[in-house]
């Protein structure tokens, strides 16, 4: 039996272990309302109130749509349940009270080969922007340093630089459009060399060619930063 979503350890450094809970309907979700696993999803509230910690991309999914929210919520329902409990994650650093006021409601950009409809799928959809951003103090550096890379991640394959993904020499100026959709779907350079993990190209390789298309508009859009300041 397959074992996606039954929980694993994510990330284990000074600030905090991560451990990806069980979210299969064998674990504690199937006590929880659709209501609930929403909130969870896009505020990081539990039903009982205690909030979940990085890294889970809060600042990202809080601007997931409504339809595409309750979308995932179905899926999650209908997946195999698998027994299992990976434990709990353990924080060496205070966590806010919450990510920001509680969220009614979330219209997205109409679906097209637009930016703005890239910006969402490369945001809340995907958070690709979460990993492409340096962090601070407060988490991704989303107004002051968006896309600008650098961002170190550990892991079986070594160490791995999140890329500038901004529009000017540090970034992808240099890359042709073909260029930048082999990269992101196949994790092939231009020049042959593979890229690394933990981004996820098996799931990236599945996006329609007008997803693409809108992901690669917007990434044009963003302006030129350096890789350090």
């Amino acid at each position: 039996m397959s074992r996606d979503l039954s929980g694993r350890l994510v990330d284990k450094n000074p600030s905090f272990t991560a451990i990806a809970p069980n979210i299969t309907p064998a674990s504690r979700i199937a006590d929880w309302s659709d209501a609930d696993l929403a909130r969870a999803i896009r505020e990081g509230l539990r039903p009982d109130g205690s909030l979940i910690g990085p890294p889970m991309p809060f600042t990202m999914y809080r601007g997931l749509g409504d339809e595409d929210l309750a979308s995932i919520v179905m899926y999650l329902r209908s997946i195999p349940a698998v027994e299992g409990d990976p434990g709990k994650s353990e924080y060496a650093i205070p966590l806010p009270p919450a990510y920001g006021p509680p969220i009614a409601s979330v219209t997205p950009p109409a679906r097209g080969v637009s930016a703005e409809y890239g910006a969402y799928l490369a945001g809340p959809i995907s958070h690709c922007m979460e990993c492409h951003t340096p962090m601070g103090p407060q988490g991704p550096m989303v107004d002051k340093r968006l896309g600008a890379g650098g961002f170190e991640f550990h892991g079986p394959w070594g160490v791995a630089v999140a890329a500038n993904l901004t529009n000017g020499p540090d970034g992808l100026v240099d890359y042709s459009d073909g260029e930048l959709k082999v990269m992101i779907t196949q994790a092939k350079r231009p020049d042959g060399t593979a890229m690394l993990p933990p981004m996820p190209y098996p799931y990236l390789a599945k996006m329609t060619p007008e997803d693409l298309d809108a992901i690669v508009l917007y990434l044009r859009k963003l302006p030129a930063l350096p890789d350090q300041e």
